[in-house]
C-alpha cells in the first residue's frame, strides 16, 4: 500500500518524493521504510535520473551515508541498510534508459573508502567488548560485507587501487622486525583481518554473472596477490610467535575465508582454462602459475595452522572444514593427493607434528582430521596403501591389546582409547563404497574387535571413553551408500551383528548396574541413545539375515533387544521426551522394531508393552514432526498386525497375535486414545506430515467400527450445535468408498479423503 502511494506521488510531483526519501534517511527511525524506498528507486530509477533535482538528492543521500559510516558509534546498525541501498542502486545501472548520468560513479568509491576507514576506526571501540566485534561474529560480519563487493566492482579499478594503497604500506610495517610492540602488531593484524575479509567477499562475487572478464580477473589477481604475500609474512619472524593472540587468530580465520572463496572461483580443472588472465598476473607477481600452485599454497597454510594452533579450537575447526570441503570434491581430492604437502600431512599425523591431536579441547577435530585422511587414502583405491597408512593406528591397537585387564584402568590407556576411537570413526566415515568399507572391515575384524569389547566392559562408567567408542560402532554398522554389501555366501554380516550384540549387552549390563548420577544425560542417557542408534542401524541395514539366529538358537538378536529395552525402560518417560537426541533414537528404534521384529515387541511382558504404547501416544503429541511420523509409523505397523491377524482373521492361534490380544486387554483404550490424538492433530494443527499420520488412522478405524463410532460421537458433541450436522456429513465423506482393506490403493484413497475432511472442517 505504501509503495502504491509513493508511486502516485512520484508521477505527480517528484520533488515531494525526494523530500520524503531524504527525511526517511535522516530520521532512520524505521529501516523497513528505507527498504520500501529502495524498491521504489529500483522501479523508477530511469525516471529519477532525468529529474532536475536528482543530482541534489543523490548528493544528500551520499552525504548522509558518509556521515553515518564515520559516526559508526551511533549508526553501526544502519550500515547494512545503507550499503544495501547503494548496492541496489548500482545493480540497476545496466538497466537505465537515456543519457542522463546516474552520478553513482562519483559517490560509490568514496562510500567504499569511508566504510574501510570506519572499520579501522571502530577497532578501538570494539576491542573493549569482544562480543560486539564483527570479526568474532560471523552473522554480523556477513551483514556488513553482503553488499560491499557490488559497490567495489561497480568502480573496481578505483576501489581496488585504494585497497592496494592502504595494504602495501601496512604490509611493509608488518614486515619490519622493529614493529615488535604487541599493541602495534595487534592493530595491524586487526586491520589486515578486515582487508582480507573484504577481498574475500569481492573474490566470492566472481561466481556471480556479470563480474567476469579480463580486466576483472587482473584486478582480482592484484588483490589476491596481496593476501597471498601477507600469508608468507604472517607465519615468519616475530609474527610466528603470536598464534595465541586473538588478533592473529582473527587474521588467520579471515585468510581461511579468502581461501574458501578463491578456491570456489578459481581452483579446479576448468579454472586454469577459464581464468588465464588471473593466473598470468599471479605468475608475474608471485610466480604462482596455475591452480596447482595455489592449491599447494593453501595446503601449506592448512599444515601450518594444524601445527601451531593446537590451543585454538576455532582455528583448527575452520582449517579442517576448509580441507574437508576440498577433500570431499572428487576432482579437487584427486589434485590434493598429488601434492607433496598433502602426503606429508598423511604420513606425519602425530602429536609431535600436529599438537592439536593431543589436546582435549580439539578432541572432536580428530574425527574430522581422520575423515579427511580417509577420503584422501581411499582415492588411491589400494588395500596395500591403506594398510600402510593405517600403521600408526595399528601400533596403538597392538600396544593396547598387550595391556592386561588389571592395568587397563590408567589415564594413559584412557587417552589412547579416546583418541583411537575418534580416529577410527573418522576413517569409517570416509568409507563410502563396498570396496573401501571392505578394506576397513578386513583390517579390523576379527583380530582387533575383542579390544573394543574389553574397553567397553572395563570403562563402562566413563562416558569419555564409551561415547567415542559407541559412536565409532554406530558409524561402522551404518549401511550408507550400500557400503555394507557382502558376498551372498559371506557370513560377515551375521558375524558383525554378533559382535555388536556383545558390545551392547556388555555396555547395557554395566550401565544399568551403576547408581544414578547428577548429570544423567552425560553419564547414562547419551550412551543409551547411541546404543539404540547402533541397534536401529544394524536392524535396518539389510545386511543380516536375522532368521538365522532363531534357526540355530543364537541369542545375539534376543539379547541385544532385551538389554536395549531394559535400558530404555530405565529412563522416565518425561526424560525420554525431554532430550531431543534420546527421544529421536528411541522412537526410531521402536519404528524399526515394529516393522522388522514385531514379534520381539509382542513377546514383552504387559508392563513393558504398556510403557511402549504410552510412549507412542505421548510421542504423537510432541511438537517434533519427525517424532510424530516415527510414532505414527510404529502405531500403523502394530495396528496393521492386529487387523490382519485378529480383526480380519479367524480365531487367532498365532502366539504373537494372542500376546497382542492380551496386551490390549490390559490397556483396552490405547488405540482409541492414539486415534483421538491423531484426529486432533489433523483437525486443529498445521502439520506438514498429514500423509504419514493418515496411515495409522485407517488401520485403527478398521480395527473396530464401534471404537470409531464412539470417537466420532465425541468429536461431534465437542462442536457447537449448529456445526454438528455439517461435521457429520464430513465424517460420512471421510469413509466414502473406503473398503475393509489395508492395501495401498485403499490407504491412498483414505489419505485423500482425510485432506478434504480437514479442509471442509476448517471452512466454516
Amino acid at each position: 500500500m505504501l509503495s502504491a502511494e509513493f508511486t502516485i506521488c512520484l508521477k505527480s510531483d517528484q520533488a515531494v518524493i525526494f523530500c520524503v526519501i531524504f527525511l526517511l534517511l535522516i530520521s532512520a527511525m524505521c529501516l523497513m521504510c528505507l527498504l520500501s524506498v529502495v524498491l521504489i528507486l529500483l522501479s523508477q530509477l530511469s525516471e529519477l535520473v532525468n529529474v532536475e533535482s536528482y543530482g541534489d538528492w543523490i548528493r544528500l543521500v551520499a552525504e548522509f551515508t558518509l556521515r553515518s559510516l564515520q559516526s559508526w558509534q551511533w549508526a553501526s546498525s544502519s550500515v547494512y541498510y545503507l550499503l544495501g541501498l547503494w548496492s541496489r542502486l548500482v545493480s540497476s545501472v545496466p538497466y537505465l534508459k537515456g543519457d542522463a548520468p546516474s552520478l553513482l560513479s562519483e559517490f560509490v568509491p568514496e562510500i567504499v573508502k569511508s566504510f574501510i576507514t570506519s572499520r579501522f576506526g571502530s577497532f578501538q571501540g570494539e576491542v573493549s567488548d569482544l562480543s560486539e566485534n564483527p570479526l568474532d561474529n560471523v552473522e554480523l560480519l556477513q551483514d556488513q560485507l553482503d553488499f560491499l563487493p557490488y559497490l567495489c566492482r561497480f568502480q573496481y579499478e578505483s576501489c581496488s587501487s585504494y585497497i592496494i594503497q592502504i595494504t602495501d604500506p601496512l604490509l611493509q610495517m608488518y614486515m619490519k622486525q622493529e614493529s615488535a610492540d604487541p599493541q602495534v602488531l595487534t592493530v595491524v593484524e586487526t586491520k589486515f583481518a578486515w582487508l582480507v575479509h573484504i577481498i574475500a567477499a569481492i573474490v566470492k562475487t566472481k561466481q556471480l554473472s556479470g563480474y567476469s572478464g579480463e580486466s576483472q580477473e587482473i584486478l582480482d589477481a592484484e588483490l589476491s596477490a596481496r593476501v597471498l604475500r601477507l600469508i608468507n609474512v604472517t607465519d615468519s619472524g616475530l609474527r610466528s610467535q603470536r598464534y595465541a593472540e586473538t588478533s592473529k587468530q582473527r587474521l588467520d580465520l579471515a585468510i581461511l575465508v579468502f581461501f574458501q572463496n578463491f578456491r570456489k572461483s578459481y581452483v579446479g580443472d576448468q579454472a586454469i582454462h577459464s581464468s588465464k588472465q588471473l593466473y598470468a598476473k599471479l605468475a608475474e607477481l608471485l610466480g604462482l602459475q596455475d591452480h596447482m600452485f595455489i592449491l599447494n599454497f593453501i595446503v601449506g597454510k592448512i599444515a601450518t595452522n594444524l601445527k601451531f594452533y593446537g590451543e585454538s579450537e576455532e582455528v583448527i575447526c575452520q582449517t579442517l572444514n576448509l580441507m574437508l570441503e576440498m577433500a570431499s570434491g572428487y576432482m579437487t581430492a584427486k589434485l590434493l593427493v598429488k601434492l607433496d604437502t598433502t602426503q606429508l600431512i598423511i604420513s606425519n599425523r602425530n602429536r609431535e607434528e600436529f599438537p592439536f591431536l593431543g589436546d582435549y579441547r580439539c578432541s572432536r577435530s580428530r574425527t574430522t582430521f581422520y575423515y579427511i585422511i580417509g577420503l584422501l587414502i581411499f582415492m588411491e583405491d589400494s588395500f596395500l596403501k591403506f594398510k600402510a597408512s593405517m600403521d600408526p593406528l595399528l601400533q596403538v591397537l597392538l600396544s593396547l591389546e598387550l595391556i592386561p585387564d588389571a592395568l587397563f584402568r590408567t589415564d594413559d590407556v584412557k587417552q589412547a582409547l579416546i583418541g583411537l576411537m575418534r580416529d577410527l570413526r573418522g576413517i569409517a566415515m570416509a568409507t563410502s563404497s563396498r570396496r573401501t568399507y571392505g578394506f576397513l572391515f578386513d583390517w579390523l575384524y576379527p583380530t582387533h574387535i575383542p579390544l573394543l569389547l574389553k574397553a567397553i566392559t572395563i570403562w563402562t562408567d566413563t562416558p569419555e571413553v564409551t561415547t567415542p567408542l559407541l559412536k565409532f560402532i554406530a558409524e561402522f554398522v551404518l549401511n550408507k551408500s550400500q557400503r555394507l554389501s557382502f558376498e551372498t555366501s559371506s557370513p560377515n554380516g551375521i558375524l558383525l551383528f554378533r559382535e555388536v550384540s556383545k558390545l551392547i549387552v556388555a555396555y547395557g549390563s554395566g550401565i544399568l548396574s551403576l547408581p544414578n548420577h547428577v548429570d544423567m544425560y552425560q553419564f547414562k542417557y547419551k550412551g543409551i541413545w547411541i546404543c539404540l542408534t547402533i541397534l536401529s542401524r544394524a536392524l535396518a541395514g539389510n545386511y543380516v539375515n536375522f532368521g538365522v539366529f532363531e534357526i540355530y538358537g543364537d541369542r545375539a538378536l534376543a539379547d541385544a533387544f532385551d538389554i536395549a529395552m531394559r535400558m530404555a525402560l530405565s529412563i522416565p518417560l518425561e526424560d525420554l521426551l525431554a532430550y531431543r537426541k534420546l527421544s529421536g533414537a528411541y522412537f526410531t528404534f521402536l519404528e524399526i522394531m515394529m516393522k522388522n521384529q514385531i514379534n520381539l515387541i509382542l513377546n514383552l511382558d504387559s508392563s513393558s508393552f504398556l510403557f511402549i504404547a504410552g510412549s507412542l501416544d505421548s510421542g504423537i503429541k510432541v511438537l517434533d514432526a519427525n517424532i510424530k511420523s516415527q510414532c505414527a509409523s510404529a502405531v500403523d505397523n502394530l495396528a496393521t498386525f492386529y487387523f490382519e491377524h485378529i480383526t480380519a482373521g479367524e480365531s487367532p492361534t498365532n502366539p504373537m497375535a494372542l500376546n497382542l490380544a492380551q496386551h490390549l486387554t490390559d490397556c483396552p483404550n490405547i488405540f482409541l486414545e492414539i486415534l483421538k490424538a491423531l484426529f486432533e492433530i489433523v483437525l486443529f494443527e498445521d502439520s506438514g506430515n498429514q500423509w504419514s499420520l493418515s496411515r495409522p488412522m485407517l488401520s485403527m478405524i478398521l480395527i473396530s467400527e464401534e471404537m470409531f463410532s464412539n470417537l466420532r460421537a465425541q468429536i461431534l458433541s465437542s462442536q457447537p450445535a449448529d456445526q454438528q450436522q455439517r461435521l457429520s456429513l464430513c465424517f460420512d465423506k471421510l469413509m466414502a468408498d473406503i473398503t475393509r482393506s489395508l492395501d495401498q490403493k485403499n490407504r491412498d484413497k483414505f489419505s485423500n479423503n482425510l485432506t478434504r475432511f480437514r479442509n471442509e472442517f476448517r471452512t466454516r
